[in-house]
């Protein structure tokens, strides 16, 4: 009973963090979309540019002991007060260091406008300090919908004021105060809707049990996040901030679809999995059912992406930005597997196994610097190759431990995954050929889509059917509850 419970937990949080993510991302795509219409290529990677060392910094603030505090299976009101506390200070340390590094930032990459921008921006770290803690809180209680709530209220608030800026001629600063805007107000809605407030209590003890399994977290998430970034500097740097604008642009899209799953997986999963760590078996059905749904949905949406990418750019972009769609097919292709590494790596945290979640990082980013510095000489889009190649075999070096812990390594993950490779792949071809139709770019942009909608679940229906069915039985159940056999107790 209990087992069905969690399940039931699992699967209506999973529903709200899928639902507040899609909410969240497709007011971003909207709003990163007019934007680019507003804005030149420069300002565009003008704000990329910043908006690097801040993710840098707020991956030093969040990351470690909020998800310490998700993994452990008890906390106290004092663990929040004191990593409350902790993430406060680290927040200050981290403001004060990009407050004074600025003007050597505006001058490394030639570009003025950054030192104010950078150190305004670096205000976010307040807030993002404190919503790490509050989401940690939901995570634990899994209390998805509220987060919906407060995440919806903040990015629509900041995405209208960003894109208002931007029409009145505000330039670069209006993409600065979206992320200003939407930390500030989302941190101050979360306050609004959570029983959780911080007080004034520290207690060492906390930070020290917490710390133990944090610190491995903290230094994997930064080796990880400086890895994401390496190639925005390196091209803001060696090419130019139009080139990183282009980058940007290509990489949004499907980012922000991978996004959406990864982050909704990731946040459910985690406290799920770390509920069943003394359960072997029931730890490896929940990972292969977290591989099956992310893969029988994100790869239909990263192939169909590549296979529109071009009609896609021309009507939401513009011509000005045609030189986007190379940069959206590798990322379409780097962004297909990024939820199994998260998926593998939460089994490692669950686990608390976050020495070999440390060890990882450092043999993956290893090859991965290797590779970078052999591909600069050979420009930006055969590098962005060559990284999409180190992804897939970051994969096989994630899941590999996972064999001898659960029994499900790289091998069995593949062979799940494949049915959903090889659908997305049979309405990809079709729908890239339609290009070729002679339509007008808006009825071609239609046309692909809807063939791509209709194939894929038809496709599914002969090579992936019992999955289909799951998820129509899951979605049937999100509409009517208790209107037939409730998915979350049976296995795709």
């Amino acid at each position: 009973m209990a087992g069905e419970n969690l399940k039931s937990k699992v699967v209506n949080g999973l529903f709200w963090k899928l639902l507040e993510q899609s909410g969240y991302q497709g007011v971003q795509v909207l709003v990163g979309i007019l934007l680019a219409r507003l804005l030149t290529k420069e300002e565009v990677g003008t704000v990329s540019m910043i908006g690097i060392f801040i993710t840098i910094a707020n991956t030093f603030v969040q990351s470690g002991f909020a998800t310490a505090l998700v993994q452990r299976k008890r906390v106290s009101e004092e663990d929040y007060d004191s990593v409350f506390w902790i993430s406060m200070l680290l927040s200050l340390g981290c403001f004060l260091l990009l407050f004074l590094l600025s003007p050597f930032v505006a001058g490394y990459y030639r570009v003025k406008a950054l030192c104010p921008m950078l150190r305004a921006m670096a205000l976010v770290l307040f807030p993002g300090g404190v919503i790490s803690i509050q989401t940690a809180w939901i995570s634990r209680n899994l209390r998805f919908r509220a987060l919906f709530r407060a995440t919806m209220g903040a990015v629509l608030l900041s995405g209208a004021a960003s894109v208002s800026m931007a029409f009145l001629g505000f330039g670069a600063w209006s993409m600065a105060w979206q992320q200003l805007i939407y930390y500030f107000s989302l941190m101050l809605f979360l306050f609004w809707d959570l029983p959780w407030r911080p007080r004034a209590l520290f207690r060492l003890r906390s930070v020290e049990k917490l710390f133990s399994f944090g610190w491995k977290i903290l230094v994997s998430g930064l080796i990880d996040t400086v890895w994401q970034n390496v190639y925005g500097l390196v091209i803001g740097r060696k090419y130019s901030l139009s080139e990183l604008g282009v980058y940007n642009r290509g990489e949004m899209f499907p980012k922000l679809i991978c996004a959406t799953l990864s982050s909704s997986v990731q946040s459910v999963m985690l406290p799920a999995y770390s509920k069943l760590q003394s359960d072997r078996e029931r730890l490896r059905d929940a990972a292969r059912r977290s591989i099956r749904l992310s893969a029988f949905l994100l790869f239909p949406m990263m192939a169909g992406m590549m296979a529109l990418s071009r009609p896609l750019i021309l009507f939401l972009l513009t011509e000005k930005w045609i030189s986007v769609v190379p940069y959206l097919c590798i990322f379409c292709f780097y962004y297909a597997i990024y939820p199994m590494h998260s998926i593998n790596l939460q089994l490692l945290n669950a686990a608390g196994r976050s020495d070999l979640f440390l060890k990882l990082e450092l043999l993956k980013k290893g090859i991965g610097i290797l590779v970078l510095i052999g591909s600069l000489p050979f420009g930006i889009l055969p590098m962005l190759l060559l990284k999409a190649g180190v992804e897939y075999l970051d994969l096989l070096i994630n899941a590999w431990p996972n064999q001898r812990l659960i029994g499900y390594g790289p091998l069995p993950q593949c062979v799940d995954m494949l049915p959903s490779a090889l659908c997305s792949l049979l309405m990809a071809i079709p729908v890239r050929l339609l290009e070729n139709a002679g339509l007008a770019i808006l009825p071609t942009l239609l046309l692909q889509c809807i063939v791509g909608l209709l194939l894929y679940p038809l496709i599914s229906w002969f090579f992936n059917r019992e999955l289909l069915l799951y998820l129509i039985a899951l979605l049937k159940d999100r509409i009517a509850p208790g209107s037939g056999q409730n998915p979350a107790s049976s296995d795709p």
